[in-house]
């Protein structure tokens, strides 16, 4: 054994048997001061550390002293019954609090004994005990916490590990300090007792052992209890004091002296004014003499702190600029220009209303919607949109970008409304022509005044937030398939097996590679079709995973498992399905055209079959755009996946269904056939 362990393993066997065996009044004398310099130790320590784990020894070091102390009053009492006195020690501090006046000594000793018992033993426990409970309800959220960093790749193994060990010892901390605490509790009692019994049991025996009067006998004991009383009050004081100080203080990076400067002499301006009405009070009967001095003193704190604070500040802003002209020279400074945003809304400086909520715009409010129906209507996290001025646009312009890149623009008149004819013009409303931006319809700009008259005539009148808003989510829904990346996918994932643990370890990456879901999911984003129903999709590809690795066939799977989705997606309940179907000579062309490679198969056909197709189908929409009719192409489920890959470019927003897509129960009524 080490002499260091050897030496704290004899010091706590001595100890208990302090308890058992008497000891000389000298050795006493030594074992009070040593109790005293521990606890002064123990409180200086627990000023000086940052953190409470830094200290996590303090609840066994608060036991020991704890019976240390009460092992020094046994025998402190069992010296002041037996030989009348207690040694110098004992002697002195029953003589000096009182100065010479039992009585005085006394009260004091009482005094010293209600704040140590009710204000900081009382005050400590509690503060102890909810702590324990805090921190124990906080750590389900502290781990997933962790977790979630080391998923997200904030943090590595190692950091993770050390974080839990550090919560993990958190709460062991505060669960020990809540039980400690409980000590200091009975210690107070404990020298309650002790001193009740020294001076009744003293006062008894110096009369009857000692021979003492009534008037000897009691100041003798009660100079004797009261320095008992205080060389054992004292460092318990200490302690308790320290256990407070290491139980109350968080948030914090520096120990309490740094603390209470940094934080209490913040503001040194409120300085002025507590100088202020301290002086205020020498023209009361306090006086100038005894006021204005340490109104001065007051003042010129405050002074020095503003002046060291100001030059603080300068260094400080210094300092920041060199750095950050030490990054713009790095080579390093270049990484940070390849970041792409996933999505873009500039605009010019016209249109900074939209966005100031100070001038009541309320395009922020507006875009965490779009989000919110976007995730509901397709099941995507649409990335955070960044929102930023441009002066290169017109005033009145704005442009949408996708990873950088322009995909729309338009322009507002922020006094004006955008109304858009019922089919038929009024005359008698005028405005500036223009075009409404989401969906290229004939629209005009029309003032205040005109917007009432416009409504009755059967115009639908939108205002210019309302216009943006609406763009940006078609523009968000047309591009949905180019915001999912294997990133995004693996959250989607991720969020199914916090249910579905089974289906995800099934299907990733056993059968499927995540990049093969996220092909998968993105040919359904791009045709428009939710893909917030994961469960089916995820079963789907599970079942027929096993088969097929040419995602464009499973994709074909998915849609036909989403029959009841695209069905409400399309149809109106009590009405019949309008459909362009496919003639047989289209079918068996596009049939006879399909081609195998090893990436799955593919139409091969000629530019002029192309085009007749291109023609034909674009007839047929036409004229049902023009009767007010959604155009929906029907086909059979064998070609559908080709003739949406020949038709892909020219007619994306046209859908293209087959039969296998379709409930039983919808009535579906041919208006149109497509052939060659």
């Amino acid at each position: 054994m080490k002499l260091k362990e050897l030496i704290i393993t004899c010091g706590i066997i001595g100890i208990i048997l302090m308890m058992i065996v008497p000891i000389p009044t000298l050795l006493i004398d030594f074992l009070l001061i040593v109790n005293i310099t521990i606890a002064l130790t123990i409180l200086l320590v627990a000023m000086n550390t940052k953190s409470a784990l830094d200290f996590a020894i303090f609840p066994a070091i608060l036991l020991v002293t704890t019976i240390f102390r009460l092992a020094l009053s046994i025998s402190t009492t069992r010296s002041i019954l037996s030989k009348a006195e207690g040694g110098e020690v004992i002697e002195t501090f029953g003589q000096w609090v009182g100065g010479g006046d039992v009585i005085i000594g006394f009260v004091v000793f009482l005094i010293l004994v209600v704040v140590q018992f009710i204000v900081i033993t009382k005050g400590s426990e509690r503060v102890a005990e909810v702590a324990a409970r805090f921190t124990l309800d906080a750590m389900p959220g502290k781990q997933m916490s962790i977790d979630a960093d080391l998923n997200s790749g904030i943090i590595n193994e190692f950091e993770a590990k050390e974080r839990r060990s550090t919560i993990e010892r958190e709460s062991n901390f505060f669960g020990a300090m809540d039980g400690a605490s409980k000590f200091i509790k009975g210690d107070a009692i404990a020298t309650i007792v002790m001193m009740i019994i020294n001076l009744v049991g003293g006062f008894i025996i110096g009369m009857v052992n000692w021979d003492l009067s009534f008037a000897e006998s009691l100041n003798k004991f009660t100079i004797l209890t009261i320095g008992d009383g205080l060389v054992a009050q004292i460092p318990a004081l200490l302690i308790s004091t320290a256990s407070g100080l290491i139980v109350t203080r968080s948030a914090s990076d520096g120990n309490l002296s740094e603390d209470i400067t940094a934080q209490l002499f913040k503001y040194p301006k409120l300085l002025y004014v507590a100088a202020g009405t301290i002086a205020m009070l020498g023209f009361t009967p306090i006086g100038i003499m005894r006021t204005w001095p340490f109104a001065i003193g007051i003042a010129i704190g405050a002074y020095l702190i503003q002046t060291s604070q100001s030059k603080k500040a300068a260094q400080d802003e210094l300092l920041v600029e060199e750095q950050q002209i030490e990054e713009v020279r790095s080579p390093e400074s270049v990484i940070s220009l390849l970041q792409v945003d996933p999505i873009e809304f500039e605009f010019g400086y016209g249109l900074i209303p939209l966005a100031d909520t100070q001038q009541g715009g309320d395009l922020l409010d507006r875009i965490i919607m779009i989000r919110r129906q976007c995730a509901l209507e397709l099941g995507l996290v649409v990335p955070v949109i960044r929102i930023r001025d441009n002066i290169q646009l017109k005033p009145n312009e704005y442009v949408i970008k996708i990873k950088g890149n322009t995909v729309a623009r338009g322009e507002l008149l922020l006094n004006h409304y955008l109304a858009m004819s019922p089919g038929f013009e009024d005359d008698s409303i005028h405005g500036i022509e223009t075009t409404e931006p989401a969906f290229g319809l004939p629209a005009i700009w029309i003032d205040e005044m005109t917007k009432e008259r416009a409504e009755l005539s059967g115009y639908t009148v939108v205002d210019p937030p309302s216009v943006v808003a609406t763009h940006l989510t078609e523009i968000v829904k047309r591009h949905a398939h180019e915001l999912l990346g294997r990133q995004e996918t693996k959250a989607l994932v991720e969020n199914v097996k916090t249910n579905y643990p089974a289906l995800v370890d099934e299907l990733i990456p056993s059968i499927m590679s995540l990049g093969d879901v996220q092909k998968v999911l993105t040919k359904l984003l791009q045709e428009k079709v939710s893909i917030r129903d994961l469960v089916t999709i995820f079963e789907t590809l599970a079942d027929y995973g096993q088969y097929s690795k040419d995602t464009d066939v499973l994709t074909e799977y998915v849609r036909q498992s989403l029959s009841r989705q695209i069905t409400l997606q399309y149809s109106t309940a009590g009405q019949s399905l309008r459909v362009i179907t496919v003639g047989a000579q289209l079918e068996k062309k596009l049939i006879d055209a399909v081609q195998q490679n090893d990436q799955g198969s593919y139409v091969s056909l000629d530019p002029v079959s192309s085009q007749q197709i291109y023609q034909r189908l674009t007839e047929q929409v036409n004229r049902l755009l023009q009767s007010g009719q959604q155009p929906i192409v029907l086909t059979s489920p064998t070609i559908r996946m080709y003739l949406r890959q020949v038709v892909a470019r020219t007619l994306q927003d046209i859908p293209i269904l087959s039969y296998s897509e379709l409930e039983p129960n919808v009535e579906v009524q041919s208006v149109g056939v497509v052939n060659l």
